[in-house]
């Protein structure tokens, strides 16, 4: 039986600060690698993942434009540090700091991706979600999906160019 993706508990997963999760895809986004903690704190078995397109942990509180950012920037091949809310396969979510680098053969072309994610301060998290709900809702009232991708995405932009224009100081400085 398939999993009801439309289930949101409310209730939030956390990880010890000293562990981390690690997931490898290829190019295409699909998962080639998960470890121990990724399986544990997203509620999948491994063989449930592998194979599988790493969105089949995105939470519908997070906005699109996000992950346009993120791809857009790891596909230029730019290291990309976020601030992601994920949902387990139970419906509950967790909060991460993501870190994703591109992963190159030896032609120098791009392979795939890493993610490592780490435990993020629960005051970032508060100033972050009360940035992603607008984005969000944003979203969600468009007529299409790209129309809402494309105004939060420049809600965004306008987001960055107001606290200082550079996306990744503004991340570690929160």
């Amino acid at each position: 039986m398939a999993q009801d993706r439309s289930i949101l508990t409310g209730k939030e997963r956390r990880f010890a600060p000293n562990q981390f999760i690690v997931s490898k895809t290829n190019a295409k986004g699909i998962i080639t690698y998960a470890n121990d903690v990724f399986l544990d704190i997203a509620g999948y078995t491994l063989a449930e993942v592998l194979g599988k397109p790493h969105n089949i942990i995105r939470h519908p509180a997070m906005p699109r434009c996000v992950f346009k950012l993120l791809w857009d920037r790891i596909g230029a091949g730019h290291e990309v540090f976020a601030y992601v809310i994920n949902r387990a396969k139970c419906g509950d979510h967790y909060w991460v700091l993501a870190h994703v680098t591109p992963s190159y053969d030896a032609a120098g072309v791009i392979t795939g991706y890493h993610s490592n994610r780490r435990l993020p301060d629960p005051e970032i998290v508060n100033k972050v979600a009360a940035l992603y709900a607008p984005l969000r809702a944003m979203e969600d009232q468009a007529s299409t999906a790209r129309e809402g991708v494309q105004a939060s995405v420049q809600a965004l932009q306008q987001w960055v160019a107001d606290n200082g224009g550079n996306y990744d100081a503004i991340i570690h400085s929160l």
